[in-house]
C-alpha cells in the first residue's frame, strides 16, 4: 500500500437546517486514506458516518471545508462537473442494493458504463469481467428477484467496480445479510483491496465487519474521536 494520500479531507463542516432548527452533523473532521488503503467508517447512528461518505463520493457538498482526491478539489465543483467527476473516480455500494428490478444482473452492471464513451461491446467487457470478479459470471441473465440477497450485493459490487474506479464507498454493506452471506462480501471486498489494490472506505455498525479493515476511523457526534489501526 502506497503511502501517498488520495484522500485529504479538512475541516470538514456540514450542516442542515430543521425549520429554525440547525443541526451541525459534521464539525471540522479532518481525514487522510491513503491510496490502496482499507478504511472501515464506525460509530453511532447520526453520528455523520454517511454524510462523510456522501461527501466523500460527491453526492454531497460541504458547508465548509476541502477534500481532495488524487489531487482534485472536489468540494469546487458543482452540477455536471461534479456529476463527471463521480462518475470517473467512484464506485457505491449500498446496503440496500439497490438494483433495478426490470433489468438483469448484466444490465444492472452496464449502467455506469452507459455514461462513458465505450462501444456496445467493451461495454459487454467489462460487464463480463466484472461479473466474474464477483463470482456471478453463470448468472448475468438472471434478474434481481432470481437472486439470493448476497448474489444482489455481489452485482452491487460489479457495478461499483465496473469503471475501475478510484475510489470504493461502501455504505452498510453486510448491513441486510445474514452472517455468511455478509462474511462472503467481506471476503470479496478484502481480494479487491490486497489483490487488485482497491482503495476502499467502509461505513459499518459491524465490529466484525470492521476487523477486515486495515485501519478503523470513529465518529462521535461529527467528531472525529478515535483512530484504531
Amino acid at each position: 500500500m502506497s503511502e501517498e494520500a488520495l484522500v485529504r479531507a479538512r475541516s470538514l463542516h456540514k450542516v442542515f437546517h430543521r425549520g429554525v432548527e440547525r443541526i451541525d452533523v459534521l464539525q471540522g473532521v479532518d481525514l487522510d486514506v491513503r491510496r490502496g488503503e482499507f478504511l472501515a467508517l464506525m460509530g453511532p447512528s447520526g453520528s455523520g458516518k454517511t454524510t462523510l461518505l456522501n461527501l466523500l463520493g460527491g453526492l454531497d457538498v460541504p458547508s465548509a471545508g476541502t477534500i481532495e482526491i488524487a489531487g482534485e478539489p472536489v468540494h469546487e465543483l458543482r452540477g455536471a462537473a461534479l456529476a463527471r467527476w463521480r462518475a470517473r473516480h467512484v464506485g457505491f455500494v449500498f446496503q440496500l442494493y439497490n438494483l433495478i428490478p426490470v433489468l438483469s444482473a448484466a444490465g444492472n452492471v452496464e449502467l455506469p458504463l452507459l455514461l462513458t464513451a465505450l462501444s456496445r461491446a467493451e461495454r459487454r467487457e467489462h460487464v463480463a469481467a466484472a461479473l466474474a470478479l464477483v463470482g456471478l459470471a453463470d448468472r448475468a441473465r438472471h434478474y434481481p428477484r432470481q437472486l439470493s440477497g448476497g448474489q444482489e450485493q455481489r452485482v452491487g459490487i460489479a457495478r461499483a467496480i465496473v469503471t475501475d474506479p478510484t475510489l470504493l464507498l461502501c455504505d452498510e454493506p453486510t448491513g441486510d445479510l445474514d452472517r455468511r452471506s455478509g462474511g462472503e462480501i467481506l471476503d470479496l471486498l478484502q481480494g479487491l483491496h490486497q489483490e487488485h489494490g482497491k482503495t476502499i472506505v467502509m461505513v459499518t455498525h459491524d465490529p466484525l465487519a470492521a476487523a477486515r479493515a486495515g485501519r478503523t476511523v470513529v465518529l462521535d457526534k461529527g467528531v472525529l474521536a478515535e483512530t484504531a489501526a
